[in-house]
């Protein structure tokens, strides 16, 4: 006689998980390396725009709808173009962004990818050949704290059981 195997019990959807609420003193120490490395690389020369490509780009890769969305607003309010925003995904294939644009957003890929090191230090190495070493040591850090934020949001948020 066989045995007919039934299919697993179904799971339950996982609830978000508080962790802002639960640690308020770690999200505010986020906030305050996000205003502090906003200050230095303002200080630095970088555009408030190419930050938010940078932002927005990271978020995209994480896959963090929350700050696509809040990052795509921003760039908006910051005067960025519709067509730029849509081309954003494949930027290597677009002439819409400049070659300073283009060496942060390697960097930023870089950064929030960490699996190539060859490709890190190809960004790097690009990267310091169109922008300053204090510009492109702070893409580097808006890339590391919005990788941070990006991580908070979707870790944080519920999870349907057909994802279980």
């Amino acid at each position: 006689m066989t045995e007919t195997l039934s299919p697993p019990a179904a799971l339950p959807p996982l609830p978000a998980l508080p962790m802002t609420e639960l640690g308020p003193q770690p999200f505010a120490a986020v906030h305050a390396l996000h205003a502090a490395v906003e200050e230095a690389a303002t200080a630095a020369g970088l555009e408030p725009l190419l930050l938010e490509l940078v932002r927005l780009r990271c978020s995209q890769l994480n896959g963090c709808t929350y700050c696509v969305g809040l990052h795509t607003a921003s760039a908006r309010k910051a005067g960025e173009r519709d067509e730029r925003l849509a081309q954003l995904v494949v930027w290597r294939e677009s002439e819409l962004f400049t070659p300073r644009e283009r060496a942060a957003l390697a960097l930023a890929e870089a950064v929030t990818r960490l699996t190539d090191r060859a490709e890190g230090a190809r960004a790097r190495r690009a990267a310091l050949g169109v922008l300053s070493e204090p510009e492109t040591a702070f893409v580097a850090w808006a890339a590391t704290v919005v990788n941070t934020y990006n991580r908070i949001a979707v870790t944080s948020r519920p999870v349907a059981a057909e994802t279980l």
